[in-house]
């Protein structure tokens, strides 16, 4: 069994309002994957192996990251996709959009409870669906030679934290909101089972002239 770092994408669009506008890097995003991407060669943590959603936004980072080459490109790393999962809530149950970020972490708890009670018609995936999806990726990155490196999204890593600490419905939203863009997140062999031993790192973001990069949408 390998370690395996989560890595969130850099900074997307944060004024769309579907999953297609979301699915690009902002100048920002960029400039925060190619940081990373030299913190972690210049520590020498770049790992052999390397995998990516097919999302543009995980693509792109990758490439800033300087990992293109060799990387193994997996949907099943892909996001939950948030914005039809909150359109279908307000058209099912009259539980509108946030139009202000602040008012998310009321909103997210709320679609992610519906989901997982199969509230939501036609939504592109069953909650358990993408629970199943989520644990078979890792478990197959898993069982591969060495540590790897997983480029992904914030509310994938919120799921595979989910299910490696048993967090409820709350607990996982409140991560989902936390995880900052580019962040390293690390589970690690212990025992029979992979533990989460890193959570929400940015040591390529800490230095004073860079704390402005370290955003959250």
């Amino acid at each position: 069994m390998s370690n395996i770092t989560l890595i969130r994408h850099g900074q997307a669009n944060t004024d769309a309002r579907d999953e297609a506008e979301y699915d690009k890097l902002s100048p920002l995003g960029h400039q925060q994957a190619t940081w990373l991407g030299d913190h972690l060669r210049s520590s020498g943590t770049v790992q052999g192996r390397v995998y990516c959603g097919s999302l543009t936004r995980h693509l792109e980072t990758a490439r800033s990251m300087g990992l293109g080459e060799e990387m193994i490109v997996d949907p099943r790393l892909n996001e939950l996709e948030y914005f039809t999962l909150s359109k279908l809530m307000e058209e099912q149950h009259g539980i509108p959009i946030p139009t202000e970020r602040g008012t998310i972490a009321e909103h997210m708890p709320k679609v992610f409870g519906a989901w997982q009670r199969d509230e939501l018609d036609n939504a592109p995936e069953t909650f358990v669906e993408f629970e199943t999806r989520v644990r078979e990726a890792i478990s197959d990155i898993a069982a591969g030679s060495g540590p790897a490196l997983v480029v992904t999204s914030g509310g994938l890593i919120s799921m595979v934290m989910r299910q490696h600490l048993g967090l409820d419905i709350p607990a996982m939203s409140q991560m989902a909101l936390a995880i900052m863009n580019t962040s390293m997140h690390r589970l690690f062999p212990i025992g029979n089972r992979l533990s989460p031993v890193l959570f929400n790192a940015v040591p390529h973001l800490d230095r004073p002239e860079r704390q402005f990069a370290q955003t959250h949408m």
